[in-house]
Parts: C-alpha cells; sequence; structure tokens
C-alpha cells in the first residue's frame, strides 16, 4: 500500500549493509524497537499497515492478503498486509483475542511536503480495549495489577481498573481468598512484577503482563498516584495500612501511561474495599448458586433471572452488587429504600424505565471522550443521553423517597448537552472526512469553507462582479492548468488595470493578470476540502474538551442512572412476580415464610413452584435435611442462600415474609465434580471444599452443606457427615447456621443428641406402588430415601429396578446381613455408637429409672426393654 502522505516505509525488515532506507522507514524500525513485545498497526492514509512477521501474522489471524513488495533491491521482497483504517475495530478485536498486544500508530500531522509525522498513540491489550466485540456492555472489563504483601504470604496487594468507566478499587486479599476474587472481577489482564510467580487461583485464560518490580513499590507507586490525582497524599482515599495495595495502583497507572496515556483522564480517584464491607463468596458457592451462569447450557442464571434494568449501566451496576453483598445494614436498608420508592409509585417507575432505553452507555460514552477516542457520532450519542436526564430527575422526585435522594445528582449536565447540540448536526457521518460534520451556522470559518467547496464557481463569480463594480472595466475570472486563476482585459482596457494587477501573459487580444485577492481565492479553493477538515476537527476538539471539562458532574448523573435503573428494574422484578421485602438484622433467627428459588420459578409455569419455610437459629442452628432424591433438597438449600444474598444486596425476595440476620460469609458445597488437572477425585474436591468451609465459617456464616461424605463407602461417608456436624455445632466462636442435606437416615439421632440440631425432611406420599414427592419441607426425619423409585424414574430396565426392590425387601426385613451372591455384605447398623459421644443412651435411661415407683410387672417390662437396647448397641459394634 502506498503512503497518501509522505515517502513509504519500502523496507521494513531489518535493512542489509549499505542499504539505504526511508525516512517514513525509519520512523517504523524506531517505533518497532518501542515496542518489540506488540504487533504494529502502522497508519499510511486509509490504511494500517503491517509488516515482515507482523504482515504474516496478521494475514493469518484476520484472514486478509499477504502481499509483498520490492526492497533493498530487485530480488528483494518483505511481506505486507494491511486493513482499511475505517474497519480498525473489528480487525482489533480478532488480534487481542487471539492474544497479542497491538500498537496503533497513527498520523499526527496533516498532509503536506516531506515525512508525515507519526506516533503510537496506544497499546491495546484485553484490559484496556474500549469498544468492540470484546467489550461486554453489561460487565466490567477489569485491568488488576496484583503484588504480594512484603514479607508475608498471607495477603496480595489488588488494584482494579476498568478502563471504560474509570473505576479504580484498591484492596488487600486473604491468598486463600484470592480464587474468590478472580471468580468475582473475571479480569482479563493482570499485571505482576518481573520475576514474581502467577497469583494463586487465577486461571490459565487470562493475560499475565510483567512490569518492572520496582513500580510496585509503595514509596513510587505514592509519588505515581498524587501527581495523577493532584493530590498531596493518599490519605483521603482511605489506603492507610494498604501499601501492597497502593503499590499495585501504581503500577498500574504507570502501565496505562504507557500503554493509553489518554485513558488516564477517565481515572476516577481509588476506592478502598475491605473485606469486612461485603459477604465472602467463594469459586464454588458463586457456581453452585448460579450467579453469573447456570450450571448446565441452556439454564438461566441469577442476573439473568433479575436483570430487567434498561441500561448497560445499570447491567453493570446490578452484577457488581450481587458479586458483593453488603454486610452493613445500613446500607442494605439505603437500597430497599430506593426500590421501596418505586414499587410504591409503579407510574412514575414506568415512566423512568420508558425514559431510561434512550440513555445510553453515559460512563463508557464519557471515557471515550476524556480519553480523546471520540467521533462525532459519539458527542451526539452522549447528547441524547443527558438531554434524558431532566425528565428521569422528574420521575425520580415523583417517585419520592430515597429515590428522590438521586434526583440531584441529574442536574448540571444539560450545558454540555447544549454545547454538543449547538455545534455538531444530529446525523454526522461516520469519518469527520466525509463532511457534514458541523452544524451550519456553528462555525462561521466552517461556514465560510464549506461554501468555498460545494460553490466555488460562485465564490469566482462573486469576486467578479466585485473587481468590475470596483474598478468599472470588464474582468473576467479564467483558469489555466500551468498559471491557475488569472483576470482578463481585451487589450483595448488593458492599461487601465489598477497597479495591484500584475500582468501575467500577453494574447493577441487580451492581457491577463493576477491579483491579490485572487491568489488568495484561490489558494483557498483549491485548500478548501483540507482547511474544512481541519476547521471542523478543531470544532469537534473544541466541543470535545467542553464536555470532558464537565466530567466530573456526568460521571456522578452517570452513576445516579445506573442506582435509579437498577432499583426500577429489581422493582419490577418484586411486582411482577411477588417479592416482599426483607427484614433485615443484626442478628437473631433466619425465618423465611413461603420462600421460592428464583431461577427454578422462573423457568416453571405460573403458580407450579412450591414455596417452603425456613427457621434458622435461636435453638435450631443446624437442620438436618433428608428425603429422597428429586424431592427437592438441593433447590432449597440454595434457594435460602439466595434469599439471605439477595437481601443483602439491597433486593426484595422471592417469599411472603423474611427475616435476614446479617451474615459476613455464604458458603455451599452442592455437588462435586473431578478435578483430573489437579489430580483430585470427587470425593478429595467434596473434602477440600468442605475443610475450607469448617476453617472459615463463623457464628455469623450461612453454610449450605448437600450431602457431605457420599463420595466414599457408606461407613466412612457416615463418619465424616457426623463428625462435620458435630464440628460445627461445637464451634467454640458459635455455631454457623446451617442446612445439611443428607441420605445418612443414621443422622437423624443426633436431633436427640445436639440441642441445636432438627430434623427436617422432604414430604412423600406413597400410593400403592405409587410415590409422589410433594417437594414441601416438613419437620420430622425420612424414613426411606426412595432410590429404588428414583431409578426406575430414570429408566432404569425393569428387570434392574424390579432386582433392586428385592433386595431392599431383604435388607429392611433384616439388620443383619444381605446376601449379594456367595459372600454376604454386612449391612449398614440404625445406629454407629462409634460416633456417639462418651455418654451411652442405655446408661442414661438405667440411671434415670426409680425402682421404688415401679410396680413388679412394670419393672419386669422396663428390664425387657433396656436388655434390646443394649443387645442392639452391642451388635452394632460387634
Amino acid at each position: 500500500m502506498a503512503d497518501a502522505t509522505g515517502p513509504s516505509p519500502d523496507d521494513t525488515a531489518a535493512p542489509a549493509r549499505g542499504t539505504k532506507i526511508t525516512p517514513a522507514r525509519a520512523q517504523y524500525l524506531a517505533m518497532r524497537r518501542q515496542h518489540p513485545d506488540a504487533l504494529l498497526l502502522f497508519r499510511m492514509g486509509d490504511f494500517y499497515e503491517t509488516f515482515d512477521e507482523d504482515a504474516k501474522t496478521a494475514s493469518d489471524v484476520l484472514g486478509i492478503a499477504l502481499t509483498s513488495r520490492p526492497s533493498g533491491g530487485r530480488e528483494r521482497r518483505i511481506p505486507l498486509a494491511g486493513i482499511p483504517y475505517h474497519a480498525l475495530d473489528r480487525y482489533l478485536d480478532k488480534l487481542v483475542a487471539a492474544g497479542h498486544r497491538v500498537a496503533i500508530v497513527e498520523q499526527t500531522s496533516p498532509a503536506g511536503k516531506g515525512l508525515v509525522e507519526r506516533r503510537v498513540v496506544r497499546v491495546v491489550t484485553p484490559g484496556t480495549v474500549d469498544s468492540g466485540a470484546l467489550l461486554d456492555d453489561r460487565g466490567h472489563n477489569w485491568l488488576i495489577a496484583a503484588a504480594p504483601e512484603r514479607g508475608a504470604d498471607e495477603r496480595w496487594g489488588i488494584a482494579a481498573c476498568d478502563v471504560t468507566t474509570g473505576e479504580l478499587e484498591c484492596a488487600l486479599v486473604e491468598t486463600a481468598a484470592l480464587a474468590g476474587e478472580w471468580a468475582r472481577l473475571r479480569p482479563r489482564e493482570v499485571l505482576v512484577g518481573s520475576g514474581s510467580t502467577r497469583p494463586p487461583g487465577l486461571g490459565d485464560d487470562v493475560l499475565v503482563t510483567e512490569r518492572p518490580a520496582r513500580a510496585f513499590e509503595a514509596r513510587w507507586a505514592t509519588e505515581t498516584l498524587t501527581a495523577q490525582f493532584g493530590v498531596s497524599s493518599l490519605e483521603s482515599f482511605g489506603l492507610e495500612g494498604m501499601d501492597a495495595a497502593v503499590g499495585a495502583a501504581g503500577a498500574l497507572v504507570r502501565y496505562l501511561e504507557e500503554a493509553w496515556p489518554g485513558a488516564l483522564g477517565h481515572l476516577k480517584t481509588p476506592r478502598a474495599a475491605r473485606a469486612s464491607e461485603f459477604v465472602y463468596l467463594d469459586p464454588q458457592t458463586r457456581r453452585n448458586l448460579d450467579l453469573f451462569s447456570g450450571r448446565r447450557d441452556g439454564e438461566a442464571s441469577l442476573v439473568e433471572t433479575l436483570d430487567r434494568t434498561q441500561t448497560a449501566m445499570g447491567g453493570r451496576l446490578l452484577r457488581a452488587r450481587l458479586g458483593r453483598p453488603l454486610r452493613s445494614l445500613a446500607e442494605a436498608q439505603a437500597r430497599l429504600d430506593a426500590v421501596e420508592a418505586f414499587v410504591r409509585a409503579p407510574l412514575a417507575r414506568a415512566a423512568l424505565r420508558r425514559e431510561l432505553r434512550a440513555v445510553g452507555d453515559l460512563e463508557r460514552l464519557l471515557g471515550r471522550v476524556r480519553a480523546g477516542t471520540v467521533s462525532a457520532r459519539v458527542l451526539v450519542q452522549l447528547r441524547l443521553g443527558l438531554e434524558q436526564l431532566p425528565t428521569l430527575r422528574e420521575q425520580a422526585v415523583t417517585a419520592g423517597g430515597a429515590a428522590a435522594g438521586l434526583a440531584p445528582s441529574l442536574a448540571g449536565v444539560i450545558e454540555a448537552a447544549e454545547a454538543v447540540h449547538a455545534a455538531i448536526g444530529d446525523d454526522p457521518p461516520a469519518e469527520l472526512s466525509d463532511g457534514g460534520t458541523v452544524r451550519s451556522g456553528a462555525d462561521p470559518e466552517v461556514d465560510e469553507l464549506r461554501a468555498l467547496t460545494s460553490d466555488a464557481r460562485g465564490a469566482l463569480a462573486s469576486l467578479e462582479a466585485e473587481e468590475r463594480a470596483r474598478t468599472g472595466l470588464p474582468f473576467k475570472v479564467g483558469y489555466h492548468r500551468v498559471f491557475g486563476y488569472y483576470w482578463e482585459l481585451p487589450n483595448s482596457q488593458a492599461a487601465k488595470a489598477p497597479a495591484e494587477f500584475e500582468p501575467r501573459q500577453t494574447l493577441a487580444n487580451a492581457q491577463r493578470f493576477r491579483s491579490t485577492a485572487l491568489s488568495a481565492l484561490e489558494t483557498r479553493i483549491l485548500g478548501a476540502r483540507e482547511q474544512l477538515l481541519e476547521a471542523e476537527q478543531a470544532v469537534v476538539e473544541r466541543v470535545r474538551a467542553q464536555v470532558a471539562a464537565a466530567g466530573p458532574a456526568i460521571a456522578a448523573a452517570a452513576e445516579a442512572v445506573a442506582a435509579l435503573d437498577v432499583a426500577a428494574a429489581l422493582a419490577e422484578v418484586a411486582s411482577d412476580d411477588g417479592y416482599v421485602r426483607p427484614e433485615l438484622a443484626d442478628g437473631g433467627a433466619l425465618v423465611i415464610e413461603a420462600g421460592r428459588h428464583p431461577v427454578v420459578e422462573g423457568r416453571l409455569p405460573a403458580g407450579a413452584f412450591v414455596p417452603n419455610d425456613c427457621a434458622l437459629g435461636d435453638g435450631a442452628d443446624i437442620v438436618l435435611l433428608s428425603g429422597p432424591n428429586m424431592g427437592g433438597k438441593s433447590t432449597y438449600l440454595r434457594q435460602v442462600a439466595l434469599v439471605t444474598l439477595l437481601a443483602q444486596c439491597g433486593s426484595y425476595v422471592p417469599a411472603t415474609r423474611a427475616r435476614v440476620p446479617m451474615v459476613d460469609r455464604i458458603f455451599s458445597r452442592v455437588g462435586a465434580q473431578d478435578d483430573i488437572a489437579a489430580g483430585q477425585s470427587t470425593f478429595m474436591v467434596e473434602m477440600v471444599e468442605t475443610a475450607a468451609i469448617l476453617h472459615n465459617a463463623t457464628e455469623r456464616s450461612l453454610v449450605i452443606l448437600d450431602e457431605v461424605g457420599r463420595g466414599t463407602a457408606t461407613q466412612d461417608g457416615l463418619a465424616i457427615a457426623r463428625a462435620v456436624v458435630e464440628y460445627l455445632h461445637h464451634r467454640p466462636g458459635g455455631t454457623p447456621r446451617t442446612l445439611f442435606a443428607t441420605h445418612f437416615q443414621e443422622l437423624a439421632a443426633l436431633a436427640s443428641l445436639l440441642p441445636r440440631v432438627e430434623n427436617r425432611s422432604v414430604a412423600v406420599i406413597e400410593e400403592g406402588s405409587d410415590v409422589v414427592f410433594l417437594h414441601r419441607i416438613v419437620p420430622g426425619a425420612a424414613d426411606r430415601s426412595y432410590g429404588v423409585h428414583v431409578a426406575a424414574i430414570a429408566g432404569l430396565p425393569r428387570a434392574v429396578v424390579t432386582r433392586a426392590r428385592e433386595l431392599l425387601r431383604e435388607l429392611e426385613a433384616s439388620s443383619a446381613t444381605l446376601s449379594l451372591g456367595s459372600k454376604p455384605a454386612k449391612a449398614v447398623p440404625v445406629l454407629q455408637p462409634m460416633l456417639l459421644p462418651t455418654s451411652n443412651p442405655v446408661l442414661e435411661e438405667l440411671a434415670a429409672i426409680e425402682p421404688d415407683a415401679l410396680t413388679p410387672l412394670e419393672a419386669l417390662q422396663r428390664l425387657y426393654e433396656l436388655r434390646q437396647d443394649a443387645r442392639r448397641v452391642l451388635g452394632a459394634e460387634g
């Protein structure tokens, strides 16, 4: 491709000895040395060119033609591949998705004589994309910097930035909790110090970029951050005691200074996020509760069920809230107040939601404006969104309450919208060079140049008429391809030409002249298109600067819009689906009346879901839930956790009443899969997850355990399950509120041995050989598991089901042995005394007898009963 604006780099490979390279080639090589790890897109006129190995890579990844051109002699050629400049976003997505860092080289001086100036305007990586298909409209695109705390292995400093919205968050994260943080953030790129290890728990699909270790040092980072935000210290940001996080933030800002300096103008001041502010959710809990993705393809997630937001900003805020439930009762109540305001004002809610559809993504549009990567169309999109804010403000005030409290943030931005409207047309072209971007009458210079480009003949005729009127001579304007524009007079009038008219050519019948006015008009006509482009660009840049100056007010308005959008969306869900406002408390029992699973309910016909109550705490801290498979135990466990989570996110909940004590952590161990890559079996995964719960749960935690111990032999599994229950019950700091689903019917005995344990089960009706699962949770333990019935429903061959029923009847008839072929298998005892505490129920019963109060017949009867109990215990031990 030829460079339309200057000498072309005819050789982009290393020049041979004695080979002359062009100035453009030298320019390219200098940029190649500055960015050796990036693929260079080198702007040349209307194309971005790639050369050498970059050209081969681009051809392979993008599916574009690979050509070549002569270099350093006829026998030497170099690879060349280019893309049209207007298709940059589409091709950039493909390159970044393929794992490449891409340096974009732009022309920074207008066309003219000599070499066109160029520079690398930004380096695009997965963590710094700001448009295109790689950017999820409703999700954040996190660029992370991570550094271990100096002298300790227990914590990491984390700085998380979304360059498209300007958010910058700093945190200290326990090493054991890093996996949960990655699960929440789902980063695209992570910066680490050179020589550092890959942060624990980070997925292999995340790009890790090494940076100089010095950039992570707190002292250097503090200098970087204070300079960036124009402050003398970081005290006002609440970052005290967070040196590792400060170091990470400084390294991140330094990275942006190199990769994309324009993005720094959109960065918000750093916010300290402390673990004590949010409910901890580990990765498996996020998966088990289907917060952001269903367990199976095609199944809805919680966020998909709840997301009725009208803007991308609202969608991102909803996801951020669901990923980080609050521990602060006051903050959660404030969010609930905003939802309640819209529940109580359905007309205002409907009107606001209609207007929200036209707002657009103010956060990311503003980000592009402040970063300088903006077109006139982006400015118009931003203007249209800002013009909706007065109406949104009215509806927020109408809704009243906490919603009205957000209204003031929506004011003070209309001036920016008016500046755009006054200068930029309503439907500007995609490219400035297409013309017509600036509104007529907005800028005198643009109007004049536009008139010149559209009516050069008229401008010449006008000047001709002026000169005729001024001099009284019959001047005519003409054009010669060598001399350009000229004045012409008949020879009879030539001597009367004014002194400022310079003779240029004598003809047989006429004399031709030049004048200063005509030369100036010629210059303007011939250069009018280029000048018009520059003038329109100047107007767009002026408007961009005006909007950028209003950036803080627009950013505050965008945050308010997102908060209103989420509140109205959750109110819509609450009104449509019968959710109620939860009663939040600092402690006490968790009480849910007629609770429902929001995702499962959404998949069923209206009214088909069976609601259930839940009471945890105040004497029933641990509930042992038994019953058949397919009875709804797992759904029940998950719905209790989801009601708790939604309440602390500031959402109404699917129930008729819910009292939710604020929890510090939610743990969920529901189901397990082999982790072959880590060499872990299903049972090992189950034990690792259970161990994490036992080590980290507190009395303020909610623990959901499903079938602990099922991955190993029956007696081992029963022993482990009981030991886990006892551990949680006897925990010195207090018992977590725990739901423990199990098939081990023997565990039911714990309710009579441990004071804070209760049995509940899934109700079942037997009608002859048929079994009906009611999906209702009732007091008491289940006496059967109905596994054979479930096997029949699953479609096992009839012969297998029939034989299983026969074997089950034998087992139920005799607790001694079950013959499986020639070798008897020992039956599972009803009770496992080895797991009992040191107290013996038979001895306790014997000690409680008052012999003097018994008749001889009653004493004999009690003796026989005690003997039967003792034999049962001894038989179990044997």
